[in-house]
């Protein structure tokens, strides 16, 4: 079983997070970067699916040198090698762009499985693992939370609109994991030590024949508005749900 997982450098979610100056993004200097919470189920899930199938997991990922350490806790964690795209033209890429860009990465070899997390915490699209089965040509499922790896097949349960959903996928597929599918595991201190020298490939847009194209452009950011202050309702009871009803429909519009 050869398995490739996704796997990014995000914010740490604790973090107090600004923008720049001039709004055109978030001021990470000073701010924890960790690998990001979602990719460490899909990570844990691919070890354990080696663990009782076989085989090898390979660590894919995108951004700058700094992204490395998110890369080596992958590694730390049971992953045996790596392929790592450092472009500073890639830093631009949407969703889309990242897709094509991995795609091309992971045509390069044959992989039974290519796991990720449901979504990155800082760019929130939940469109890199989809778009990414589609250039495959793979079928997918996404939010799993259950996973059973057979010899041609894997038999996964996701969340859909309140119930579960069991669906078989024929090899190769792609599978999105979020929180519930297991516990990830601490990397270990041997992990933390073998990591640094267990391989890693390095390349660039123009390795893979590409240049840097986006079909969304991001023209700023901006902080939600302040919360406007709440309202403490006094008086009797019925007097309370009478006006309560009263602001909902007339100055919050909910009902």
């Amino acid at each position: 079983m050869k398995i490739a997982v996704l796997v990014k450098q995000v914010a740490d979610t604790a973090a107090r997070i600004e923008l720049l100056p001039d709004d055109s993004g978030v001021k990470l200097d000073g701010v924890q970067m960790v690998l990001n919470p979602y990719d460490e189920f899909a990570v844990e899930e691919a070890i354990k699916i080696k663990e009782q199938k076989g085989g090898e997991v390979v660590v894919f990922n995108i951004g700058p040198v700094s992204a490395d350490e998110a890369v080596k806790t992958a590694l730390a964690m049971g992953c045996e090698r790596a392929v790592v795209l450092r472009d500073d033209a890639a830093a631009g890429l949407d969703a889309c762009g990242i897709a094509e860009a991995l795609s091309q990465m992971i045509k390069r070899e044959e992989f039974d499985l290519v796991l990720c997390g449901k979504q990155a915490v800082d760019s929130d699209t939940h469109q890199v693992g989809p778009a990414l089965a589609e250039k495959l040509g793979f079928p997918a499922a996404t939010f799993i939370t259950s996973c059973a790896a057979g010899d041609d097949s894997v038999v996964v349960g996701r969340d859909a609109e309140g119930i579960t959903e069991t669906l078989e996928l024929k090899y190769p597929a792609l599978l999105s994991c979020q929180k519930g599918l297991n516990e990830p595991r601490y990397p270990s201190l041997p992990g933390i030590m073998q990591a640094a020298r267990k391989p890693k490939d390095t390349l660039t847009l123009a390795d893979l024949g590409m240049e840097p194209r986006s079909k969304v452009v991001v023209k700023g950011y901006s902080t939600p508005p302040p919360r406007a202050e709440g309202k403490v309702l006094t008086g009797e009871i019925p007097d309370q749900v009478k006006e309560l009803v009263q602001l909902l429909r007339n100055e919050a519009r909910a009902v």
